[in-house]
């Protein structure tokens, strides 16, 4: 079978963020998944996500989503963003019929990976002051002390990183310093990056804590969440015709991006301007 019939006939997953955190996703699921046909769709012409109002993002993702889905049709939708996962996954889940897995901060197995009791909670404002969060400490780690900080400055150092921007390591410095301040972070053990585009900024965030914080986010578990519903369906064969990025506004920031998306996998880049 020829590489371009493998790759016709695997599993098309499309991974949705409303920036580039997707990507630190999408990268899991290719490194587990490496036949399947990827859809890396950004819904940069409404970014950030996280400012937004709910009733306002709810709307947003439900025509964003209906277009591409019209324009890409896929086996599996993949919500790569903590923000849109919370709020928009019970709409979602009502209207379409394909399988729809979401994304939630990593506290299941931050509680279970810590031998101090004590973890760290870095996501961005909305994520931190969501109930849905409080409710996800209540039931996975009523044991544990959790440091939490909610900040949106990492989401746009990601974006200049993967840009090729000069990114400022003192900016990130500070930001881990604010959770060190915490009376009990010096016994802090495991920190959850909840928000996708935290893991991109994996190395400047461990260069600036002390080396015993291990960090997890949910990038492993959604992999294998998807290989679970393609049971059957993945063949061996890697796909080696590239990927495809879809953007929803045509933006000099976004064009700045292809080369990063090169090194994702991703080797055509579309533009579909959503207003």
């Amino acid at each position: 079978m020829s590489n371009a019939t493998q790759a016709s006939n695997s599993p098309r997953i499309l991974v949705f963020d409303s920036g580039v955190g997707g990507l630190s996703v999408a990268r899991e699921i290719l490194q587990r998944l490496p036949s399947v046909s990827l859809v890396y769709a950004s819904d940069n012409g409404f970014f950030p996500y996280g400012t937004k109002g709910e009733a306002e993002l709810i709307a947003r993702v439900d025509v964003v989503m209906s277009r591409l889905l019209q324009e890409y049709p896929v086996d599996i939708l993949v919500i790569a963003c903590n923000t849109a996962s919370t709020l928009t996954l019970p709409h979602l889940r009502s209207r379409l019929s394909l399988p729809i897995v979401g994304v939630v901060p990593a506290i299941k197995p931050a509680a279970k990976l810590s031998k101090t009791g004590v973890i760290g909670l870095l996501a961005t404002p909305a994520t931190v002051a969501r109930p849905y969060t409080y409710e996800l400490i209540r039931e996975y780690a009523p044991q544990c002390d959790v440091i939490s900080l909610g900040t949106s400055e990492l989401v746009q150092i990601a974006e200049q990183k993967l840009r090729g921007e000069t990114i400022d390591d003192q900016s990130i410095a500070h930001i881990t310093a604010q959770l060190m301040q915490h009376e009990q972070a010096a016994q802090m053990d495991v920190l959850v990056l909840a928000c996708t585009h935290f893991p991109l900024l994996k190395a400047e965030l461990a260069a600036s804590l002390p080396a015993a914080i291990q960090l997890i986010d949910s990038g492993e578990a959604i992999a294998r969440r998807v290989e679970y519903l393609l049971e059957g369906r993945v063949g061996n064969t890697p796909n080696n015709t590239g990927h495809t990025a879809v953007f929803t506004k045509k933006t000099p920031e976004a064009e700045r991006l292809i080369p990063a998306l090169h090194t994702f996998g991703m080797h055509t880049a579309e533009f579909i301007d959503i207003e």
